[in-house]
C-alpha cells in the first residue's frame, strides 16, 4: 500500500527544533519587515502571524517596495477572563506598537494588528510582564480555551473557569523555544525540550485544535464548531460532569467539495476528574490518526468521519482508562450575548456591552477604547471577553454601578441601548486589509451592510426580532458563519455566498441559497424572505426554523448529533 508523503509543514515542524526554527536571528535582520516563510508557519505557534496591508499592496508594488509588512499577535486569555490591570497592560501596548486599537476576536481574546517586526519582542515581554502569554494562541496545538458567558449565572461560570484554566494549561507547549525568542532565556540543548502529549518528534498535531466549554441553557460559545466540546452538566449548583462532542469545525476550502463545516458529535458524558484524561485521549487520538498529507483534510472532524464515531468513542475510553457514560439530559435555549446589566446569584452585578465587531478603537467619534481604559482604572471586579466579539464588566458592586454608567455613557459604550436584533446577535471577521486569506471584505463591511437590512426588517415590521447574522471574508469560518441564521461568505470584492437556515441555538448548519451574489441580489433575496417571515411565522419561531418548517430550505444532514432527551428551544 502506498503512502502518502508528508505535506510541506510537516516538515517545517519537525525540523524546527521545538518551534525554533531561525525566528531569533531574522527579528535581527533590518533589511526587510519580513521574516522566512518556513518563520511564518513557525511563528503561528507563538501567537503571530505576518501579514501585510493590502489596501496598499499594489501602489507599493509599483514603487518597487516590499509589501507594508507588519505581524498581528493573539493573547491566550482562557475563557476570556481579564483583570482591570490586565487590560490597562494590554491597551498599553496597543496604544504604543499596534495600529487600529484592540480587537476581541470570536475565540474569547484579544488580538493586536500592525505590529512591526522591530517591536515585536517588545510586545511580547510586555504580554508577559501582564501575566498573559500568547504561545499556542495560533498554530498545530490546542489553542484558545473558550467558554459561556452568562452574567445571570455567575456561580456556574465559576465552576467551569476553573476547568478552563486546567484544559488550557495541560495543553500548553512544553518548549522553551518561547522564552528563548521573546523573553530572553538561555539559549538550552535540544534534548531538554519534550513534548510529552504533542510528540518528542516535534510534529506536535496536523492541525490546529479548539476546545469549548457551554454552560446550558446558553451556547453563546458554538459548542459544537469545535474540535472537542463540553457541554457542562449542572445540577444543584454542582458541576456533575461534561456531555462530550468530538469533530467540529468551521473550515472549508472554496471549490473543493471534499472540505465541510461540521458540528461535534456527542459521545458520552464524562465526570469532571476524568475530563482532563478525555481531552487528552481525543488531543492524542488526532495527534496519532490525523492527516497530515493534507492540511484542507487534517482537522479531527475529516478523523472522525474517517474512523467512525464508533472507533472513536471507543478509543477515547481505552486511552483515557474510563469509558465515557451516557450522555446527560440538558436544554439550550439560545444563543448571543445578553446587555445591559444583570444581577448574578451572588447578588453582585454583571455589565453586557456590545462592541462592533469587536473593535475597541477611538474613531468616528466615539472613544472607545479610552472608555474602557477609564473603566478599568477604577473596577473592583474583572472583565469577560465573549466568543460574539462583546464583553462583560463582570463582579462589580452595587454602590459602583453608578460610576461604571458615568463612564459607560460618556465614551458611548451604551449603544446596546438602541441596537436592532440582527446588530446585536451579528459577528464578523477582521477580513480586509490585514488577512491574508481575505477574498472580500467583512468588518468593513458589517456598517455598510447593516443599515441597510436595518431598513428592510423595519419595512416588515421586524426591528426587533433576534437573527444571527455572521460575515466571513472567504470560507475559512472564523466568525462561524455556518452557524449563522444568515451568513455571507466571501467570494470575491463585493459577492458573496448566501447562506440561511441554521437555528438560534447552534445545533444546526446552514446551508447554501445563492452562490456568488452582489450585495443587491442579497438584499433582494433576504427583503422577500424578510416579508414571507413576518407573515407566517408562529410565535417565537426564529428565522432559520422558519425557512426550515416551510421548505424553503432543506436542512444540512450532516448535524450528527445523537438524540438527548429534552434538548431543543426555540429562539429566546
Amino acid at each position: 500500500m502506498s503512502i502518502s508523503p508528508l505535506s510541506p509543514l510537516e516538515d517545517i515542524k519537525t525540523g524546527s527544533r521545538f518551534l525554533r526554527g531561525t525566528i531569533a536571528r531574522e527579528l535581527d535582520n533590518p533589511v526587510t519587515g519580513a521574516i522566512p516563510e518556513a518563520d511564518t508557519k513557525l511563528l503561528k505557534f507563538h501567537g503571530s502571524y505576518m501579514q501585510d496591508d493590502r489596501d496598499i499592496r499594489d501602489e507599493r508594488r509599483k514603487q518597487k517596495l516590499e509589501p507594508a509588512y507588519a505581524f498581528m499577535v493573539r493573547a491566550r486569555l482562557p475563557g476570556g477572563v481579564i483583570s482591570p490591570d490586565q487590560w490597562l497592560a494590554l491597551d498599553e501596548l496597543a496604544q504604543k506598537y499596534a495600529t487600529r486599537g484592540l480587537r476581541i476576536t470570536t475565540r474569547q481574546t484579544f488580538q493586536w494588528h500592525g505590529i512591526l517586526k522591530r517591536n515585536l519582542r517588545a510586545f511580547m515581554q510586555g504580554i508577559h510582564d501582564a501575566r498573559a502569554t500568547t504561545i499556542a494562541a495560533c498554530g498545530d496545538v490546542n489553542r484558545q480555551v473558550i467558554s459561556s458567558v452568562n452574567p445571570h449565572l455567575s456561580s456556574q461560570h465559576a465552576l467551569t473557569q476553573e476547568w478552563v484554566q486546567r484544559l488550557s494549561d495541560h495543553f500548553l507547549p512544553h518548549t522553551s523555544a518561547y522564552a528563548e525568542i521573546w523573553l530572553g532565556g538561555e539559549q538550552v540543548g535540544e534534548a531538554v525540550d519534550e513534548e510529552p502529549i504533542y510528540g518528542n518528534d516535534s510534529a506536535y498535531l496536523p492541525r490546529k485544535f479548539k476546545i469549548g466549554i457551554a454552560i446550558p441553557p446558553t451556547n453563546d460559545c458554538d459548542v459544537f464548531a469545535n474540535d472537542l466540546g463540553l457541554v457542562a452538566i449542572i445540577e444543584n449548583g454542582q458541576l456533575q460532569g461534561f456531555n462530550v462532542a468530538v469533530g467540529g469545525g468551521m473550515g472549508a476550502t472554496a471549490g473543493d467539495p471534499t472540505t465541510y463545516p461540521r458540528l461535534g458529535t456527542l459521545i458520552g458524558f464524562t465526570r469532571p476528574e476524568n475530563v482532563v484524561a478525555v481531552a487528552e485521549a481525543v488531543v492524542t487520538l488526532q495527534r496519532d490518526h490525523g492527516n497530515r498529507s493534507e492540511r484542507q483534510h487534517a482537522r479531527l472532524k475529516y478523523t472522525v468521519d474517517r474512523l467512525g464515531v464508533d472507533w472513536f468513542r471507543e478509543q477515547v475510553g481505552l486511552r483515557s482508562g474510563t469509558p465515557l457514560e451516557p450522555l446527560r439530559p440538558y436544554r439550550f435555549e439560545r444563543n448571543g450575548d445578553r446587555y445591559g446589566w444583570a444581577r448574578g446569584e451572588d447578588g453582585r452585578w454583571h455589565l453586557g456591552l456590545y462592541i462592533a465587531s469587536g473593535r475597541l478603537w477611538d474613531r468616528d467619534g466615539l472613544r472607545l477604547q479610552t472608555g474602557m481604559r477609564e473603566i478599568a482604572k477604577v473596577l473592583k471586579g474583572e472583565f469577560r471577553l465573549t466568543c460574539n466579539q462583546n464583553l462583560v464588566i463582570a463582579n462589580v458592586d452595587e454602590s459602583d454601578r453608578a460610576a461604571i454608567d458615568a463612564l459607560v455613557g460618556e465614551y458611548g459604550l451604551d449603544g446596546y441601548k438602541e441596537q436592532s436584533g440582527i446588530r446585536r446577535h451579528h459577528i464578523a471577521c477582521v477580513a480586509l486589509p490585514t488577512c491574508g486569506l481575505a477574498m472580500a471584505e467583512s468588518e468593513r463591511y458589517a456598517p455598510i451592510l447593516l443599515p441597510k437590512l436595518e431598513a428592510l426588517l423595519d419595512t416588515h415590521g421586524l426591528r426587533d426580532a433576534p437573527i444571527l447574522l455572521r460575515l466571513s471574508g472567504c470560507p475559512n469560518g472564523c466568525s462561524r458563519p455556518y452557524l449563522g441564521e444568515i451568513a455571507l461568505v466571501g467570494r470575491a470584492l463585493g459577492r458573496y455566498d448566501l447562506r440561511l437556515g441554521a437555528d438560534f441555538i447552534g445545533e444546526r448548519l446552514n446551508v447554501l441559497y445563492r452562490e456568488n451574489i452582489t450585495e443587491a441580489e442579497i438584499l433582494s433575496s433576504l427583503d422577500a424572505l424578510f416579508g414571507q417571515y413576518a407573515r407566517e411565522r408562529v410565535a417565537e419561531e426564529g428565522f432559520g426554523d422558519f425557512l426550515v418548517r416551510t421548505g424553503v430550505i432543506q436542512a444540512d444532514p450532516r448535524n450528527p448529533h445523537t438524540a438527548v432527551p429534552d434538548r431543543k428551544a426555540s429562539a429566546a
